[in-house]
């Protein structure tokens, strides 16, 4: 409004002039109606009182008609305003937890700095902490009491950290993950509060009579007003998150800027894993496995190794984790298998390869398919090729790993057990599924003579495989004692540095030809 209206004598000003009007408006009409009276009186006879009545009349109708078309034209701007308010809210909501979603949150940010809203203002005035939640092991309630009950589950959850804070500051950013916004958080208030979330998420929930329990990973960051957007916080708040994800469930961690270079160097490996993939640049390397009892080697575990252009060797949990996470391991496993295959065609026929899945591998129903091809490419037969499994990979979806492992036996593969006893329900998996060996993790085979119960479970394991008549292969042998006790206790293959390390395949056929000579003339 102009500053003239402002002013007091502004005001005046615009009363002298509406009065006039007015004035001049009434005058009007009296002029007029005394034009009407004199207009009847004059030509009544000829009925001019009857037309002014209908004039009348239609004035009136109109009159009437108009404002009822106002009402009308009023009522549906109303249904309309509120069919888009309806359609806003759905927009900006998420449907199962009615929480405000990713939408609704950049809105949030867009809109922030209303000027004209003081409380408002004040309030983000404060401290603003941005908390990112993702829930650990949600999929396995899934799997547990179906997907309404991982429904129920979220909408539990929800409940819970809308009753930690104001309902109108929790976020719904994807399937299991959610953003709280707080204000006026000191350092300790902030631990204390992601403390908080992960108690309230981690409590059981009972669905269907079952009580079921979900973890927590909790990371915060503050927000530097006035120097960044919001959603700058928030983006290092998802990465505290995943750092804290990294160390296992129920973690909390404040970002920290170290977290920021970790995955701006994951990122740059990606595009090194992708250019790697594409050039063929990495390559199975083979770690022998000696049958026990006759001294021969009966086979080669192929490991995937990374050298880079600089000569660093990538460790290969690092780029195989890379690789899963983006889709990449269904080329890798396929390039380094097809490569293995040709390598193996050069050994003796007696000698195996062994060649391990991930368990992303094992949610992929072509997998057989994928590995039968790659044998028929190669003519390699299938009774030459050993599969390693680990229990972690069985556990992911037990219906798709069960007809995985019966079509790798229909078609005359082997599978091995890896990792034996550091997996989930090791006996239960020997019970459902068939295989044709186990592999005794290392670790127990580094700890057995340091820990009385290690040794006994060694011991489990031999005879367990032998009751089940399946062939046990010991990982990390690197001592000769270690040798004589598995040896002492029937143990069939072992494997570790003591007999050879992982090696590239011109090494690998110097040690087939070294082996023999050595069997032949101790023989």
């Amino acid at each position: 409004m102009p500053v003239f209206f402002q002013s007091r004598a502004g005001r005046q000003c615009v009363s002298i002039v509406v009065s006039g009007v007015t004035l001049w408006l009434l005058g009007t009409l009296l002029q007029l109606d005394d034009s009407l009276v004199a207009f009847m009186t004059g030509f009544g006879e000829y009925g001019a009182d009857k037309l002014v009545l209908a004039l009348g009349i239609a004035g009136a109708m109109s009159f009437i008609y108009s404002v009822l078309r106002i009402a009308d034209l009023r009522k549906e701007m109303e249904l309309r305003a509120a069919a888009q308010a309806k359609a806003d809210w759905t927009a900006t909501h998420d449907h199962l937890t009615k929480l405000p979603n990713r939408y609704a949150f950049e809105r949030k940010i867009l809109s922030r700095p209303i000027k004209d809203d003081e409380a408002e203002i004040e309030e983000w005035d404060h401290n603003v902490t941005i908390f990112s939640v993702d829930l650990d092991g949600f999929k396995k309630v899934n799997d547990l009491v179906g997907h309404k009950g991982g429904d129920v589950l979220l909408i539990e959850v929800a409940r819970r950290i809308c009753a930690l804070g104001n309902a109108d500051c929790v976020y719904r950013f994807g399937g299991d993950e959610f953003i709280i916004v707080a204000f006026a958080l000191t350092a300790q208030r902030e631990e204390r509060f992601a403390k908080l979330l992960i108690q309230a998420v981690t409590r059981p929930i009972h669905i269907d009579g079952f009580a079921v329990e979900v973890g927590a990973s909790v990371g915060y960051d503050r927000w530097a007003e006035g120097a960044e957007p919001l959603e700058d916080a928030a983006h290092r708040a998802d990465l505290a998150m995943y750092e804290a994800k990294s160390r296992g469930p129920n973690h909390y961690l404040v970002f920290e800027p170290s977290m920021q270079d970790k995955v701006t160097e994951r990122a740059a490996l990606e595009t090194r894993l992708r250019a790697a993939i594409s050039n063929k640049a990495i390559k199975p390397f083979y770690q022998p496995l000696i049958d026990l009892k006759t001294g021969q080697l009966c086979g080669f575990e192929a490991l995937a190794r990374w050298i880079g252009d600089d000569g660093v060797n990538i460790p290969p949990p690092v780029f195989i984790d890379i690789a899963e996470e983006t889709g990449m391991i269904t080329a890798l496993f396929e390039d380094l298998l097809t490569q293995a295959c040709s390598d193996a065609l050069t050994w003796p026929e007696h000698v195996t390869l062994s060649f391990n899945v991930s368990p992303v591998q094992m949610e992929d129903k072509l997998l057989t398919s994928r590995i039968l091809k790659v044998l028929s490419a190669s003519r390699l037969p299938p009774q030459r090729l050993e599969v390693e499994i680990t229990e972690n990979a069985l556990i992911q979806d037990p219906a798709i790993a069960a007809l995985i492992l019966d079509e790798l036996h229909a078609a005359g593969i082997q599978i091995a057990l890896d990792d034996f006893g550091t997996g989930y329900s090791s006996l239960a998996q020997l019970a459902r599924y068939r295989f044709d060996k186990i592999k005794i993790d290392k670790s127990f085979i580094a700890t057995y003579r340091d820990d009385e119960r290690q040794e006994k479970i060694v011991r489990a394991m031999l005879g367990l495989g032998r009751s089940l008549n399946i062939k046990t292969t010991a990982e990390g042998i690197e001592e000769h004692g270690q040798l004589a006790f598995l040896l002492q206790l029937g143990c069939d293959i072992g494997q570790g540095y003591l007999f050879g390390k992982a090696m590239p395949a011109a090494e690998a056929g110097i040690f087939i030809s070294d082996r023999n000579a050595k069997l032949a003339s101790t023989g």
